[in-house]
């Protein structure tokens, strides 16, 4: 049997698991939501350790933080950011619809963590508490768009963009080694007029080179976050200043041209940008299909 050790929210007292760093929010998502097997993304999952470390040294530049227990959150939210704490986010998509479960999963994850840092006790919510402490000036409703735009953005930079140029490489390659090579074009299931190979194959160049044109369109939305939002856009429980300068934190993590949205209503509630950049993502679906066929 596993070792487990008592955690506690409003409802009470539930068991975790006692190896795994999160807490009673997380452990009942689990029982209430025994449903499916596709976990959160991670790297929906690493840009909530962004968030966090980002939020932490906010809150520590306004005073608020004290400085040895938002040192203490940034380590720890760190190690999310680098993959050390995967195990310890088990929540499946299915959940409420604000993504609330999946906060409060980094929080008491970064929480415990930050605890045992500084040699406490996992689980007492001291001297490092999941919600007055690692989710300070945030809210469930801004924190996990904004998730979803970092997420989205690192994984459309670093895995979608390069191997899309790697394939336009391989195809300009081809392009140019097929440019002497002669065959019938083909229309309506018929032969047609003669055209090169290395001119059938610039078309599918141009098909990837706009394809990637389009993802970086898209991505100009990506970077407008909604941190800073809070429960319904107006900002409620944060210091002035904190979106532009979460938002900026954010930039310096991610390496990513990231800016605070200027409406955050529409940040909060529409998603238009994530629709955007999935739309683009189908257009380059499609192209990648015509062209293997």
């Amino acid at each position: 049997m596993t070792d487990t050790r008592t955690e506690t929210d409003s409802f009470g007292p539930i068991e975790v698991r006692a190896d795994r760093y999160w807490g009673a929010q997380t452990q009942r998502s689990l029982l209430n939501f025994p449903i499916g097997w596709e976990k959160q993304p991670i790297a929906l999952v690493r840009a909530l350790g962004v968030i966090k470390h980002a939020a932490a040294t906010v809150n520590i530049g306004f005073g608020d933080l004290d400085a040895q227990l938002g040192e203490a959150i940034q380590t720890a939210a760190r190690e999310v950011i680098d993959g050390k704490l995967d195990a310890h986010f088990p929540l499946v998509v299915w959940q409420t619809g604000s993504g609330t479960q999946s906060n409060m999963n980094a929080n008491e994850v970064i929480s415990n963590r930050g605890i045992e840092l500084l040699g406490g006790v996992i689980g007492s919510k001291k001297p490092i508490h999941p919600n007055d402490h690692v989710n300070m000036g945030q809210s469930s409703n801004d924190t996990f768009p904004t998730a979803m735009h970092i997420a989205a953005a690192t994984t459309a930079t670093h895995v979608l963009i390069p191997g899309l140029e790697k394939l336009l490489a391989a195809l300009e390659t081809k392009e140019q080694a097929f440019g002497h090579i002669i065959k019938i074009g083909r229309t309506h299931t018929q032969d047609a007029t003669p055209l090169t190979l290395g001119q059938e194959f610039s078309g599918y160049v141009h098909q990837v080179r706009q394809g990637i044109a389009r993802i970086e369109t898209a991505l100009e939305n990506i970077y407008f976050l909604a941190q800073g939002g809070t429960a319904v856009g107006t900002g409620l429980n944060t210091r002035a200043g904190f979106a532009e300068k979460i938002a900026a934190e954010i930039a310096t993590l991610t390496g990513m041209p990231f800016r605070t949205a200027p409406n955050k209503f529409e940040a909060l509630a529409a998603h238009d940008a994530i629709v955007e950049l999935s739309g683009a993502a189908r257009v380059v679906a499609g192209s990648l299909f015509k062209i293997a066929n």
